[in-house]
C-alpha cells in the first residue's frame, strides 16, 4: 500500500501534460533550456518512465535550477544544499528496484527547486 502511494505521488505530475518531446536527448535539451527551474521540472514530471533513465532528467533539472542559486552560496550553505541531495539517497537507498532510483532522482531535483524559489524570492 505504501509503494502504491508512492508511486502515485511521483506518477501524478507526469499526468498534468504530455512529454514535449520524442527523445530522450530532446528531452534532456528542452529541460536545460528551459525558461525557468519551474518549467524544467515540469517537463521531466511529464517525460519520467519511473525508472533509472529518469536520472539523466533530474540531473538536467538540477543543473537548470541550479543556476539561479548555487554560485551565490557560501560554503556553509552550499554544504547544506549537498546534505539535503544526499538525505534523498538514503531515503531509498534500503528499497530494490529501478523506480526507487527514480524516486531518489526526483527527490534531489526537488531540493534544487526549492533551492532556486528561495532565492527567486530573494531577489
Amino acid at each position: 500500500m505504501a509503494v502504491l502511494a508512492l508511486v502515485l505521488a511521483f506518477a501524478a505530475p507526469a499526468a498534468a501534460e504530455d512529454c514535449p518531446a520524442k527523445s530522450r536527448d530532446e528531452v534532456t535539451a528542452s529541460i536545460k533550456a528551459a525558461p525557468s527551474c519551474k518549467r524544467a521540472m515540469q517537463i521531466a514530471s511529464a517525460c519520467s518512465g519511473g525508472a533509472t533513465g529518469d536520472v539523466g532528467l533530474t540531473d538536467a533539472v538540477e543543473e537548470r535550477c541550479e543556476g539561479d542559486f548555487l554560485a551565490r552560496l557560501k560554503a556553509s550553505q552550499k554544504r547544506a544544499y549537498q546534505r539535503e541531495k544526499d538525505a534523498c539517497d538514503r531515503k531509498f537507498s534500503h528499497e530494490e528496484g529501478t523506480m526507487y532510483i527514480s524516486f531518489a532522482a526526483f527527490c534531489r531535483a526537488k531540493v534544487a527547486q526549492r533551492y532556486s524559489q528561495r532565492a527567486i524570492k530573494a531577489k
